[in-house]
């Protein structure tokens, strides 16, 4: 860790206030070019905190970065970790007001809700399968608080990994109960399909991105703990979306989720 506690303290506030008064700042690595992973998850810490003193509510965990061809190009060997706030939920059928981001962009996502526990080091999808209580799709909403969605991963790191918020139905499945790997799914914008994936493109298996997950917060002393509510990274590519824009993500065997924004 380059940065001393008081510059850590500076950064996720200025971060915070970039995101409350929606005026993006420049990359942070851009003033500390040295700023290393430990750093970054230094600053998300700080910035969690901030706002867990404030009285938001932690509403959940999510990954980021979880396309295997990404990483290879990004050279990482696995994916960035953040929280979601219980600000940024809706359900399906929302009307989401644009003027709380900067520049939002959207993705369709599997996510699961654990029903104990977990705790790293994890070798695989099976040690984990028996805590996932259920999974559920969802929308992921992100916004960069830097300029033009520029930044480097260490600096989406210490920005939450561009959290903001989600959008969640009321369908809840075993985990067990669908092929995962294979499921399909569709997102639509203003009814045109614009991207499609299946659960294979989160690191081969949706599961492996809560394994690593476990062991990313195992090596910082932490778990999941059960009844945790997990992202587990984009299926499709985030899309930019605008004022009167209606998203609508199908997923095959499921339903749908639909939002719009205004």
């Amino acid at each position: 860790m380059t940065l001393d506690q008081e510059t850590v303290d500076f950064l996720a506030a200025q971060l915070e206030l970039a995101e409350h008064q929606k005026k993006p700042i420049t990359k942070i690595t851009d003033r500390y070019p040295n700023l290393d992973w430990d750093d970054a998850y230094a600053i998300q810490t700080a910035l969690r905190f901030r706002k867990s003193e404030s009285g938001v509510k932690i509403a959940g965990l999510k990954a980021g970065l979880t396309s295997k061809a990404k990483m290879k190009q990004m050279k990482v060997e696995e994916p960035v970790f953040g929280f979601l706030c219980d600000y940024g939920a809706y359900t399906t059928g929302s009307v989401i007001p644009l003027k709380n981001y900067i520049a939002p962009r959207v993705e369709a996502e599997i996510a699961f809700i654990t029903g104990s526990e977990i705790a790293g080091p994890i070798q695989d999808i099976e040690e984990v399968l028996p805590s996932l209580k259920f999974m559920t799709p969802g929308i992921e909403i992100l916004d960069s608080r830097y300029q033009n969605f520029q930044f480097d991963l260490v600096s989406v790191v210490a920005d939450n990994t561009s959290a903001a918020g989600f959008v969640v139905g009321d369908c809840l499945l075993a985990p067990t109960a669908l092929d995962l790997v294979g499921l399909k799914v569709v997102v639509e914008k203003n009814g045109r399909v614009i991207e499609e994936g299946t659960g294979a493109a989160v690191l081969g298996h949706p599961v492996e991105s809560v394994v690593m997950l476990a062991n990313n917060l195992g090596r910082r002393g932490e778990v999941i703990p059960a009844e945790t509510f997990i992202m587990t990274g984009g299926i499709t590519a985030a899309t930019a979306v605008e004022k009167g824009d209606n998203i609508c993500a199908v997923f095959e065997d499921i339903g749908s989720l639909s939002v719009k924004f205004e």
